[in-house]
């Protein structure tokens, strides 16, 4: 790499961080926007993985400071024979000694565990790869939240795992024990309201129920943590996720690391940074329902509203008359069937006014609407926005339906 010796007048700065997950790439946008407003500085920067060795460069390098993700040993004694300040974005190795700027894991936790609740269940479980330290801490976490509640969490535990370093190993754990989750899962109550410890965990859970049959969100919901827009998207049914703020966890990384360029002390612990919220996907798109006929309904309903269904159809794959399957529905979810239908063609047009430059004829069609006039008076009757409105509020908005973090 060339031009790695002194002489430009800014700061050189060496960013290890990895730009294959949606976390790296977040902390990297945090810390492009600090030296936008704050720098310049010369950034020394490749694509890399979470758990890469150091790079060769980094032998001969010379600069000013440095913003990692820490994953190993061989990284972390890099970065001491640099003898500059650096600051730590993972905090993998607790002996290490180097500031750190990451994760609230606690918020994070909790965060999940009253997003389930608010949808009313009361049985709980964790997945997570046991021995990985932020799955463990987010583990303890949710299951005190759980016990605040005065209820049980069910925790999976894998009595063969082997003990491996890395989070790139635990992953590749994970991908092997869908068999244990599956029974795992299957022996536990019904409904469950289930946090995986990153989205990674979530969509192999969700592999699992599909395995066993098992209907998600009616008889498992499932959250995970990153929202990793390809590995949520890209799960079945799409997965509800916390957001970690990872911008600003870059930017304040930046901030601490300019402090101790100019000869500013670290702070003795480590900084966390609580999330922004919770996207809801159709993973925990439901209330907890123990009527099994109202729970087929509304299954029922949410694979099937936007293909043109009306309460008729929903009669014919559960076994009341339309006078009881309404009656259930007012007393479960205070509204009817109708309504149900309704909603989740609603959900979706946002959706696609959000993702999207389709065009509201479209949309329309796409929601089981014959008319995108029929779409616009419908769609403002029931949020107070015209479709256009609502896209161009979307543009600016950091999620559609998030759950914004409680102080």
């Amino acid at each position: 790499m060339s031009g790695l010796g002194k002489g430009s007048g800014r700061p050189r700065v060496a960013l290890l961080i990895e730009s294959s997950r949606a976390y790296g790439r977040g902390t990297l946008l945090g810390v492009a926007k600090y030296v936008r407003e704050h720098g310049p500085w010369s950034i020394f920067l490749q694509e890399r993985g979470l758990a890469d060795v150091p790079p060769n460069w980094l032998k001969d390098w010379v600069g000013e400071g440095v913003i990692a993700r820490v994953e190993n040993q061989a990284m972390a004694e890099a970065i001491h024979r640099l003898k500059v300040p650096a600051v730590d974005l993972r905090y993998v190795l607790p002996h290490l000694k180097m500031p750190s700027v990451r994760t609230d894991d606690v918020a994070v936790s909790r965060l999940a565990c009253e997003h389930l609740r608010e949808r009313g269940f009361r049985h709980f479980g964790f997945c997570g790869f046991n021995g990985a330290d932020y799955s463990d801490l987010r583990c303890r976490s949710f299951c005190e939240c759980v016990a605040e509640l005065g209820l049980c969490c069910h925790v999976f535990i894998n009595p063969e795992q082997p003990k491996v370093s890395g989070t790139l190993k635990y992953e590749e754990q994970g991908l092997v024990d869908g068999e244990r989750v599956a029974q795992w899962l299957k022996r536990l109550p019904k409904p469950l309201g289930l946090m995986a410890c990153n989205d990674i965990r979530g969509q192999e859970v969700l592999g699992a129920c599909r395995a066993i049959g098992l209907g998600v969100p009616d008889e498992v919901a499932v959250v995970g943590v990153d929202n990793d827009p390809v590995l949520c998207d890209l799960s079945d049914p799409p997965l509800s996720s916390v957001i970690p703020h990872t911008e600003r966890i870059g930017y304040e990384a930046a901030a601490l690391l300019a402090q101790m360029m100019n000869g500013g002390k670290p702070p003795e612990q480590p900084l966390v940074i609580e999330p922004m919220g919770i996207v809801t996907r159709r993973s925990t798109d439901v209330l907890a329902i123990e009527d099994p006929h109202i729970a087929a309904a509304l299954r029922f309903i949410r694979d099937h509203a936007c293909e043109g269904i009306d309460v008729g159809d929903v009669l014919r794959i559960v076994p009341l008359s339309r006078s009881t399957l309404e009656r259930r529905f007012a007393q479960v979810l205070n509204r009817s069937p109708k309504d149900e239908i309704l909603r989740v063609r609603l959900n979706r047009a946002k959706q696609l006014l959000a993702d999207t430059d389709f065009p509201l004829w479209l949309i329309a069609e796409k929601i089981g609407l014959d008319y995108a006039e029929y779409f616009s008076v419908i769609f403002k009757k029931k949020t107070g926005l015209t479709p256009g409105g609502y896209r161009s509020r979307s543009k600016i908005a950091v999620a559609t339906d998030m759950l914004p973090a409680r102080n």
